[in-house]
C-alpha cells in the first residue's frame, strides 16, 4: 500500500468517526431515594399472613413513566429538568423507599413485589400521582393514591402529598427535595397502615 494511500485511509477513519455516536452523552450522575432509616440487618423475621404487607407494582402517568424529572412549565405544558436522570423509574424506586419504610416503622413483614404465591391478607398498591418539580412556584411535588384491601372486599383509598418549596431548578437540588418530599410521604403512608 502506498504512503498516500494509507493517509487517504486514515483520514477517512477520522472524519467517520466524528460523525458517529453509539449514544447520547450520561449525564454527571444519576438520582435515586435513599430511606431516611434502614431496618437493621439480622436474623429471619416471621409473621402471619394477618401481619404480612405485599406492595403491588404502582402505577405512574406517562409523563412519571421515565427516568427523567418533569417540570410543570404551565398548566398544560412539561419539559424535563436538564441533567436530571433517576436510576430507575420513580414508581419502582417509591416502591422500594416505602417498603423500607414500612419495615422500620411496623412490624410487619413487607413483602415488595406482586408474587402471586405470597400469602398475606393486605395488599397496598396505588398510583404516583406528582414526582417532579414545579416552575411556577419553584417546589417539587410527591403524591401519592394509595390503595388498601380491608377485610373481606373492602377497599380503602389515601392521597398523600408533601411539597418542598424554595428549590432551583437543578438536578443535585431537585434530587435532593424529591427524596425528602419522598420520605415525608412514604412516612405518612407508613402512619396511616399502622
Amino acid at each position: 500500500m502506498t504512503r498516500a494511500r494509507i493517509l487517504a485511509c486514515l483520514a477517512s477513519a477520522l472524519a467517520l468517526s466524528g460523525c458517529v455516536s453509539f449514544g447520547a452523552e450520561p449525564p454527571p450522575s444519576l438520582l435515586t431515594l435513599t430511606p431516611s432509616t434502614s431496618a437493621p440487618a439480622g436474623g429471619p423475621t416471621s409473621g402471619t399472613a394477618g401481619t404480612a404487607l405485599v406492595l403491588s407494582e404502582f402505577e405512574a402517568p406517562a409523563r412519571l413513566d421515565v427516568t427523567r424529572v418533569p417540570v410543570q412549565v404551565t398548566d398544560s405544558e412539561i419539559a424535563y429538568l436538564k441533567d436530571a436522570v433517576w436510576v430507575e423509574k420513580p414508581a419502582r424506586l417509591f416502591r422500594r423507599l416505602l417498603a423500607e419504610t414500612i419495615r422500620t416503622r411496623s412490624d410487619r413483614i413487607v413483602i415488595d413485589g406482586d408474587d402471586p404465591g405470597v400469602l398475606a391478607d393486605s395488599r397496598l398498591g396505588g398510583t404516583l400521582r406528582e414526582f417532579g418539580y414545579d416552575a411556577a412556584t419553584g417546589s417539587v411535588v410527591v403524591s401519592f393514591d394509595a390503595v388498601r384491601n380491608g377485610e373481606g372486599t373492602s377497599v380503602t383509598t389515601r392521597r398523600f402529598e408533601a411539597v418542598v418549596p424554595g428549590v432551583p431548578a437543578e438536578a443535585g437540588p431537585v434530587g435532593t427535595a424529591l427524596n425528602q418530599a419522598a420520605n415525608d410521604v412514604a412516612g405518612q403512608v407508613a402512619a396511616w397502615l399502622g
